[in-house]
């Protein structure tokens, strides 16, 4: 079998297949951050602070819709992951036959629920009068996609899974080049406003799909899939569920805590919801390296799980954690010395700025534990410790509840205690994932071993 576009990662050096896997994904997540970016420089510059907030307050719940697709999707990947590991490759193609089943019926049951539940929910964030009609615009747009989202998500967790990280960058890039023409289009030249930034979106997401699918049929050899690996098999949707469902209750959780604190924000109104979207953007930005180093290892661990390597899985973790806290030492000068100009980058707003530089300052010190979080639960989940997922991002609501109820209590805190609950929360939720990984559980977690 021909296996250009798939990569075995159960052999060579593991920081050169973690480097090599990673840089494409990171390219990718740039892209992908920058062109949400550009919805915000747009929305900002050319709408306004007001319709920002609204953008940035549904950020979260856009998440929360998305992470039942996100969760079954990883799931997948991880399952693919182990198999691919364990040479098993007709079960392999079985397991992306039946994803299709998967995606498409849960893509389309989030996509109604979410449209149909957006105005309520926003009612019950304390959404403020001035921001509601767009926020609830851009959510029912956005939401309402779902479907592309589940769908593009998947053929990337799949190709992933296979050690292909190059293929959803090629899509990403050109997506992105897609969606800021859209957005200019829509929104200076026809004045769409919110409604224009959230359809440039759903269009630039729509052709990722297609075109990874297509691409990969075409490429590579895994999803070249004959009329037998289509037949339904419950065992695989089943496996796929335990997997993916724990994670996709780490992503609601994570969200849902992601909620409350934004509740919170809308409290403060439109100045403080404008500055911590614009940081939010910003750290969105920053988390890209993390994130793609925590999907090399997840896909790293779970190709090593599946052939039972699993000291290979501990030394690729433990070297992901040394470039983990290189690049946040490097991320805490960057915030202190240019909050201010990057800030500026999505409004005009002084006030604005000045709330938003200082709350880099505040979680850039805290970024360490946002990087374990990445690198340890993507290892975890790679493995197949799924139970934990939901642990884990039950402990994010925990700190992001409790210290914003705690941060709250205290006068002099003020505002600024919704940025220093996000950083205490990533030093808590990493904490609770290094501890997890030294206990070594996880070594007995493997779905290849379930399988008769």
């Amino acid at each position: 079998m021909e296996k250009k576009y798939v990569c075995d990662m159960t052999k060579g050096n593991e920081m050169g297949l973690l480097l090599r896997f990673a840089v494409p994904m990171l390219i990718g997540n740039i892209f992908q951050q920058f062109y949400n970016m550009v919805d915000s420089v747009i929305v900002g510059k050319f709408v306004g602070a007001n319709a920002l907030g609204a953008v940035g307050s549904v950020g979260s719940l856009n998440f929360l819709f998305f992470s039942l697709c996100i969760g079954l999707g990883s799931g997948i990947g991880i399952l693919i992951s182990q198999y691919y590991g364990a040479g098993q490759d007709e079960y392999v193609k079985k397991i992306n036959a039946n994803a299709v089943y998967i995606t498409i019926g849960t893509g389309f049951f989030m996509s109604l629920f979410a449209v149909f539940l957006a105005e309520p929910i926003l009612h019950a964030m304390h959404t403020p009068p001035e921001a509601f009609a767009d926020a609830k615009t851009y959510m029912q747009i956005v939401c309402g996609g779902t479907v592309i989202v589940a769908g593009y998500n998947t053929v990337s967790c799949i190709l992933r899974a296979l050690g292909d990280s190059k293929t959803p960058l090629i899509f990403l890039v050109t997506a992105c080049a897609i969606n800021v023409v859209l957005d200019l289009l829509f929104v200076v030249n026809f004045h769409m406003g919110v409604a224009g930034v959230a359809l440039a979106t759903v269009i630039a997401q729509l052709f990722s799909m297609i075109g990874s699918i297509l691409f990969g049929m075409w490429k590579n050899p895994y999803l070249k899939l004959k009329k037998r690996h289509f037949v339904f098999d419950r065992e695989i949707v089943k496996k796929s569920f335990q997997i993916g469902i724990p994670m996709a209750s780490q992503n609601a959780l994570i969200a849902f805590s992601c909620v409350a604190l934004q509740s919170v924000v809308n409290r403060f109104g439109p100045v403080v919801m404008a500055a911590y979207t614009a940081t939010g953007r910003v750290e969105q930005l920053v988390q890209q390296p993390f994130g793609s180093l925590g999907t090399a290892v997840s896909t790293f661990a779970g190709q090593n799980a599946g052939a039972g390597n699993y000291e290979r899985v501990s030394k690729g973790c433990k070297m992901s954690v040394y470039l983990v806290i290189g690049f946040s030492a490097v991320m805490i000068v960057v915030m202190f010395f240019f909050g201010n100009p990057i800030v500026s980058l999505f409004v005009n707003d002084p006030e604005v700025i000045e709330i938003g530089a200082k709350g880099l300052r505040i979680t850039s010190c805290m970024y360490v534990g946002l990087g374990l979080i990445y690198v340890m639960r993507g290892m975890l989940n790679g493995v197949g410790d799924a139970m934990f997922a939901m642990l884990n991002g039950a402990t994010e609501v925990v700190g992001r509840i409790g210290f914003a109820w705690l941060l709250m209590m205290i006068p002099a805190v003020g505002m600024w205690g919704v940025w220093y609950t996000n950083g205490l929360t990533w030093v808590l939720t990493g904490a609770f994932c290094v501890i997890r990984f030294l206990q070594g559980n996880w070594k007995t977690k493997s779905m290849v071993d379930a399988k008769e």
